[in-house]
């Protein structure tokens, strides 16, 4: 009976760590000059899986990153981290989410994040009302998700 219990214990520390081992980290630079113009977060894009964290750096001062209204599923925590720091989020809910500098939205300066499936909340999130350059900037990244 001991031999069964203590491999049992083996089997699921073994489970647990190859599912901690799975969950990826990625970086998302927050920047004054980027590869597509003035006031960027790079990459805009992002398909992770639940679990995944991604860290996002304040390259250049004078910004923040937050979750945007409207553009989280279901049960998913908002956001919103400091001016100049980086910020870093695990995100555990599967759908859309919409990022966004809160000084620079206007400008353009948001990302998309899908989280595993995104049909949880995506109709939701591309009904959201968008100010300035962010609604075109949306467009186009809500067209990367089926590519």
């Amino acid at each position: 009976m001991r031999s069964i219990r203590l491999a049992l214990s083996v089997v699921a520390a073994t489970l647990i760590a190859a599912g901690a081992a799975r969950a990826a980290e990625v970086e998302v630079d927050m920047m004054n000059m980027g590869k597509h113009g003035m006031f960027q977060l790079e990459p805009s894009f992002l398909k992770i899986a639940p679990g995944d964290t991604v860290h996002f750096v304040a390259k250049d001062k004078g910004h923040d990153v937050e979750s945007i209204s409207g553009m989280l599923p279901d049960g998913a925590q908002p956001f919103k981290g400091e001016m100049n720091k980086d910020t870093s989020v695990t995100f555990t809910k599967s759908g859309v989410y919409g990022i966004k500098c809160n000084p620079h939205y206007g400008m353009g300066m948001v990302a998309l994040v899908v989280v595993g499936d995104p049909s949880s909340n995506l109709k939701a999130a591309e009904s959201v009302n968008q100010p300035g350059k962010a609604k075109k900037a949306f467009e186009e990244l809500f067209k990367q998700i089926d590519q």
